[in-house]
């Protein structure tokens, strides 16, 4: 499926504000089953950018930098991408999870996708003793990794109430899971929290959904703005798979993979320092336009 992908975002402030110092993180990164053919950063009304080096995660990171004075500020990005990625299919002869973390622990890979690097705990994601008890439920050591993954993530998606009034983008994985509700960061983060707790290499997604989707399909909960899902490392034969816990889907061709963290810190896709008084406001929007 080939995209044409809009994804703006405004501030707004009650007062000019004389500088700002920003990481964005809006281009989708070179990852397995999809391919990026164009790609545009526009900033109005203006200001300096340059490539920065993603300090964790994967990630590709441009800094902008304003220096005059501004009370508005719109950050849009553009690209058309090409995903092509088959749904994953549990097999008999997949590792089970007991085999996944042991493989996990016996690696010397020490780069970002390696996956010693999303074993422990990080800024966003502790471990929790509950959630660990309640996700131990799908992740009997002796079962499939592919088969626990999805069967987590769907138990996710049918007892937690999707309400993005429950929590806010700080919002610790703990609340959200006594709430038995939320948006999709707070589901994938109480799933990587259960899935680390068992000692299995789980990373954090930050991307987008198709915003229309098939003839007689349902629309994806999510597909209005960035959306976070889960990937989980599966031994060294089948590596990175995706599992959706707000829809209680693999990632597949509806997915679109930006970056890849330990937590939000890692990718947030804009972040920085504003130095101003009063209010500000932020608005975001996503379109993703299937174009075949």
């Amino acid at each position: 499926m080939r995209y044409a992908i809009r994804h703006v975002t405004r501030f707004d402030y009650a007062e000019p504000v004389g500088f700002a110092r920003c990481n964005l993180r809006l281009k989708p990164i070179h990852w397995s089953g999809q391919e990026l053919h164009d790609y545009s950063l526009t900033v109005q009304p203006g200001g300096s950018t340059a490539p920065a080096r993603a300090e964790a995660g994967l990630a590709n990171v441009v800094r902008l930098v304003v220096t005059q004075p501004v009370q508005s500020l719109t950050i849009e990005s553009r690209c058309t991408i090409t995903v092509d990625r088959p749904v994953p299919m549990p097999a008999p002869d997949d590792p089970t999870l007991a085999q996944v973390a042991a493989e996990a622990r016996a690696s010397r890979d020490a780069g970002p996708a390696s996956p010693a690097s999303y074993l422990f705990p990080s800024p966003l994601i502790p471990l929790d003793r509950d959630i660990a008890e309640w996700c131990a439920q799908e992740l009997d050591p002796s079962r499939g990794a592919l088969d626990a993954a999805i069967a987590l993530a769907r138990r996710i998606q049918n007892e937690f109430a999707f309400d993005p009034t429950a929590t806010l983008v700080d919002t610790p994985p703990r609340e959200a899971f006594l709430k038995r509700g939320g948006v999709c960061q707070d589901f994938a983060q109480i799933m990587i929290s259960g899935l680390r707790a068992a000692g299995l290499p789980a990373a954090y997604v930050s991307g987008y959904l198709r915003t229309l989707p098939p003839p007689g399909q349902p629309r994806l909960v999510g597909a209005d703005a960035t959306h976070a899902w889960v990937l989980l490392w599966c031994g060294h034969a089948r590596g990175w798979v995706g599992v959706d816990p707000t829809n209680g889907i693999w990632m597949a061709s509806d997915h679109v993979v930006v970056a890849i963290g330990r937590d939000y810190t890692d990718i947030a896709p804009i972040d920085g320092i504003v130095l101003g008084s009063g209010a500000q406001d932020m608005h975001v929007s996503v379109d993703v336009e299937p174009l075949d």
